[in-house]
């Protein structure tokens, strides 16, 4: 079988271990930096082409695509669908887990736990929507952040408020949300491949740090989840249409809450803090769907 690895960078750890443990496992593996990727679209013979040579005979590919580079990476990811390449997260399943407002919305409309969340556009209806999200402390995001950047906890009203017309004034969309006090800093990070947890990490944020991003000094643990836990982050990624992703969920009083779906989760936090072999998991999962699927069938536009 022949696999690709859509990726930027082929000495990220992410991207080393799905190519080792394809390898491992006797497969051909092969990684592609899909910003140089050019295509021929056409219905007779549609094709992708990289340093001049078309890219023909693969089984599967998996996705590894950047945040900033979504609308480019989709595109070559579709591309290997309408040539009938099994994709291990399908083009549409990654734009819509990208839109976190849309992610939120079809959480929503699925039952999904959240927390509190606000969205608005006129600055003259901050007040409301402060109120909407049971005012004061709640959390700021903006919607193409990443990593915890772009994410602000303000504590006061005046503090929200401030906050939310300097984002306004830069004509950028954010989302407001509840406070999860009791998390304490920490979320559980629950790796879905399939319909099954394969993983789970409590991630604690640094000393006066109220987000837990490993980037951002936190540490990692090996975490048994709650039943609500793992039926709750299988929800949540089965809602965005992902066969693999991350599912980031806050402990609250009201239960499991969805912070975040992430259709190309790292690797390295997950793998280093349970000792499990998620890339090994991965590639299993690829090779035993990619033969039995019909990719020209399931093509959603």
């Amino acid at each position: 079988m022949k696999i690709a690895i859509l990726s930027q960078d082929a000495a990220l750890y992410s991207t080393r271990r799905l190519k080792e443990a394809g390898e491992k496992q006797g497969y051909q593996m092969r990684v592609i930096p899909y910003l140089r990727c050019y295509m021929n679209i056409t219905s007779s013979r549609p094709s992708i082409i990289f340093n001049g040579t078309p890219l023909e005979n693969f089984d599967a590919v998996i996705p590894r695509i950047g945040a900033s580079r979504t609308f480019y990476g989709t595109a070559v990811v579709r591309q290997f669908e309408v040539m009938g390449v099994f994709s291990c997260n399908e083009s549409q399943a990654i734009s819509r887990s990208r839109d976190k407002l849309r992610c939120m919305q079809i959480l929503a409309k699925e039952g999904v736990g959240l927390p509190v969340t606000g969205f608005a556009h006129a600055t003259q209806d901050i007040d409301g929507l402060i109120e909407t999200v049971g005012g004061a402390p709640l959390v700021i995001k903006l919607l193409e952040g990443t990593q915890g950047i772009g994410v602000v906890l303000a504590e006061t009203y005046q503090a929200a408020k401030s906050v939310i017309e300097a984002f306004r004034g830069l004509d950028t969309n954010i989302l407001v949300q509840e406070y999860i006090k009791e998390a304490g800093g920490a979320d559980l990070r629950c790796f879905v491949v399939g319909d099954q947890v394969i993983a789970a990490m409590k991630r604690q944020g640094a000393k006066g740090e109220f987000r837990s991003n490993l980037h951002r000094g936190g540490n990692a643990e090996k975490i048994k989840l709650s039943i609500d836990e793992r039926t709750t982050a299988i929800k949540a990624a089965r809602a965005m249409g992902l066969n693999v992703a991350g599912v980031d969920l806050l402990r609250s009083n009201h239960g499991p809450v969805v912070m975040e779906v992430n259709s190309s989760p790292g690797l390295e936090g997950i793998e280093k803090a349970t000792k499990i072999d998620v890339a090994g998991k991965i590639i299993e999962y690829v090779v035993e769907n990619a033969a039995n699927s019909d990719t020209k069938e399931l093509i959603k536009y």
